[in-house]
């Protein structure tokens, strides 16, 4: 089914549903104008951790909060009818227990009304994807580069490429999966991993610097529309280029004004007309 035909939004069951069918298209969204624009479009919106780099200027994700979370994330929602909403869960939210992971899981889709969440890492992350989906709380897997591991894995370069080091995220991959997740982004990896992960896993996979082969495919808003400059990753595909645009439009708008062409006379609001003008 196609975005512009549904009439209600998808449930995390229904994305689970469409492995080995029609290709879900996602994209991550952070604001609320962004939401509204894209909603028609695409299956699902993931608001990502990493708002903490296309919105707040930080140099990774890790100081993104609970709070900053939820706040942007109630936004996608309010913005939205029809795209499932999935929440990322920031870095030191959730790795400490389940129990931890389960108390910030239900803060993010008790405030904003999100239909599931997201959570990085691999085997050591099963008993609590097992934990929250239990209690009733829809996962999405993300394994792979998991950006909140940046530090560990000693920056953002491709992986699986390796014997070991592919069999590691083949391994993660089918336990997070057996675990109860949904859905399960594969994110920078060797194509040949992403296409054997997909094919060993009974739920869909969405592919970020993965495969073709995945379920569905995802990309950071702000790169796709090219409005995230500082540094543009092998996987992604510039559809547009916005950034270049508002930097022109600044400067038209800086030359109106300098030269006193803006605002002009239709831009501005005439004086009341007087009772006794007529007169």
């Amino acid at each position: 089914m196609s975005a512009q035909s549904r009439t209600r939004r998808l449930s995390a069951s229904q994305i689970q549903q469409r492995k080995g069918g029609d290709k879900l298209v996602c994209l991550t969204a952070y604001t609320a104008p962004i939401a509204r624009h894209l909603d028609g479009e695409v299956d699902l919106l993931l608001v990502g951790d990493s708002l903490g780099m296309t919105v707040y200027g930080f140099d990774s994700t890790l100081p993104v909060t609970l709070d900053m979370m939820i706040a942007h994330g109630a936004a996608v929602v309010r913005s939205t009818r029809l795209a499932h909403i999935v929440v990322d869960l920031p870095f030191g939210s959730y790795q400490a227990s389940p129990e931890q992971a389960f108390r910030a899981a239900a803060r993010v889709m008790a405030e904003t009304g999100c239909g599931s969440i997201k959570l990085e890492g691999g085997e050591e992350m099963a008993e609590t994807v097992a934990f929250l989906c239990r209690r009733g709380i829809p996962v999405m897997g993300h394994v792979g580069l998991t950006p909140q591991a940046v530090n560990a894995l000693g920056g953002y370069r491709s992986r699986g490429h390796e014997t070991g080091e592919r069999d590691k995220i083949r391994r993660d991959g089918i336990a997070i999966a057996e675990a109860g997740a949904y859905a399960l982004v594969i994110e920078g990896v060797a194509e040949s991993l992403a296409r054997e992960l997909t094919g060993a896993v009974a739920v869909p996979t969405i592919g970020i610097g993965g495969s073709p082969a995945c379920d569905g495919q995802i990309l950071v808003i702000d790169d796709m529309l090219g409005l995230f400059a500082e540094f543009t990753p092998k996987f992604v595909k510039r559809y547009r280029g916005f950034g270049d645009e508002i930097g022109a439009a600044a400067r038209e708008y800086a030359e109106d004004v300098r030269h006193g062409w803006f605002p002009a006379e239709e831009h501005t609001y005439s004086a009341p007309k007087r009772a006794d003008a007529a007169e």
